[in-house]
């Protein structure tokens, strides 16, 4: 019971809401009956195969986890269904989040790196119109 409790404390901070006043959850998770938290399908709204693959492709680099996959619902929903299994003790959410967390940096690192370049390119063009003069 106390293992549930965290579970959903640990969702929740997953969660987002949408629109003003209206709460709508981004996220979802779905467990079938009988089985337990290794192996889990998190269900995101408004997402579609630039994050499924990529986040599939972050959490199977995660040696705890046996299997990963993800699916669109339909082409006209924008949701996509990601199914994580993991082996031993290790509870699907976790790899979820560090994936999450580990394509974010990954994301971030692009970023830099882009502004960087252009930062760099912008000071290049400026430096030969100065010595044009």
């Amino acid at each position: 019971m106390e293992e549930d409790q965290e579970l959903e404390r640990k969702m929740s901070g997953l969660k987002t809401s949408m629109a003003e006043g209206e709460r709508k959850t981004a996220l979802e998770m779905v467990q079938a009956a009988g089985t337990d938290r290794h192996c889990v399908t998190f269900v995101l709204h408004e997402e579609d195969h630039t994050l499924g693959n990529s986040l599939r492709y972050m959490i199977m680099k995660n040696p705890e986890v046996e299997f990963c996959g993800y699916t669109t619902t339909h082409p006209s929903e924008s949701k996509i269904n990601l199914r994580i299994q993991t082996r031993g003790a290790l509870p699907a959410v976790e790899p979820f989040q560090r994936g999450l967390n580990e394509l974010m940096n990954v994301c971030q690192h692009v970023l830099d790196k882009f502004e960087a370049s252009i930062k760099e390119y912008k000071d290049q063009k400026a430096s030969r119109s100065e010595s044009t003069f």
